[in-house]
């Protein structure tokens, strides 16, 4: 295996920097079909260090898209199915009995890994999806009153079936309000599933992608230094002050029952960080803003029931809230 030279501590403009994030999107897509607007906003939360919520339909490769990046990155991932059986002791850990010690021991659960896959989240009651609450808040878990640190990048990448809502359980809005993003994918371009159905099918017996092209392009270290890069973006006090009166607007526009609070802001701004980053460019600009405003607000909005009863989503209310907001003009 080729060996990856470091990545050094350079401002986000650095060629280096960029250079790298293109590589590994690069990457990420030769398993990853299509896709390219959800693939740019899951690699915009990692950069900035967040959690996503992924909506689409079974079948999508949400799976795929998470062995992909931590095969380009060289880092461990888990998966664990949410049903509604699923104890939060099933994803933390608990503490065991060893008779040959006559103690207790701590047997870790799949959380703690680098990438977490939380498949169908919906699917489990609240107490167990609470089970994520102090991991992705605080990168650690307290097992027997202890506290156990997460091997850092840590993100959590969970999905939810936008159709089918029979046994599924709320997501509650403390925990909605952990995601940094939610991210929608829809069906493939046809010419993407042309690709994706010969690359799967010609020659092979089982269904599953084949992930020998992804390379490794990246480590943990590296990723740590690219956010740490993320974060040194600057932004403007203009800029910061458009994002802070979009998410005000969410609190008194009509048909929002509910607006974003404190915690939108922030994530509006370490996503168009991140976005910026993705683009190459060491500042924010108000268009970097407007573009990540709906995955960073749509899962951190209510619309009123006469909304929902026209079928309006919270995409169409933000775009037109988008249109409102006038943006800095230099």
């Amino acid at each position: 295996m080729t060996e990856i030279p470091p990545l050094p501590s350079v401002p986000a403009h650095d060629d280096a920097v960029a250079a790298r994030v293109r590589t590994l999107r690069d990457e990420v897509a030769k398993a990853f079909i299509g896709q390219h607007e959800a693939l740019d906003q899951i690699l915009i939360a990692l950069l900035a260090g967040g959690h996503v919520l992924i909506e689409g339909v079974p079948g999508l490769g949400k799976t795929l898209l998470v062995r992909a990046l931590a095969q380009a990155m060289d880092l461990t991932y888990a998966r664990v199915q949410f049903t509604p059986d699923l104890m939060p002791s099933d994803i933390s850990g608990h503490a065991v009995y060893d008779p040959k010690t006559e103690g207790f021991k701590i047997r870790r659960g799949p959380v703690f890994t680098h990438l977490l896959l939380a498949d169908e989240i919906n699917r489990a009651p609240a107490k167990t999806q609470s089970a994520l609450l102090e991991v992705m808040q605080e990168g650690q878990v307290t097992i027997e009153g202890k506290p156990f640190s997460l091997p850092p990048p840590f993100m959590t990448l969970a999905t939810q079936n936008p159709v089918e809502q029979e046994g599924t359980y709320p997501l509650p809005e403390a925990q909605l309000d952990r995601f940094l993003l939610k991210v929608l994918i829809g069906y493939p371009q046809l010419e993407d599933e042309k690709r994706m159905v010969d690359a799967i099918t010609t020659g092979r017996i089982s269904s599953d992608f084949d992930l020998s092209a992804v390379q490794r392009v990246a480590t943990a270290e590296d990723v740590q230094t690219l956010q740490r890069a993320t974060a040194a973006v600057t932004v403007d006090a203009q800029v910061i002050d458009y994002a802070v009166r979009i998410v005000a607007a969410t609190r008194n526009w009509p048909g929002i029952s509910l607006g974003a609070g404190p915690r939108g802001s922030i994530a509006l701004v370490r996503a168009a960080r991140a976005q910026a980053v993705l683009a190459g460019r060491g500042f924010v600009t108000p268009d970097d803003v407007r573009e990540i405003a709906r995955p960073a607000l749509r899962h951190r909005i209510a619309l009123a029931p006469e909304l929902q009863i026209e079928g309006q989503s919270p995409d169409d209310v933000l775009t037109a809230l988008l249109a409102k907001v006038e943006a800095p003009r230099k």
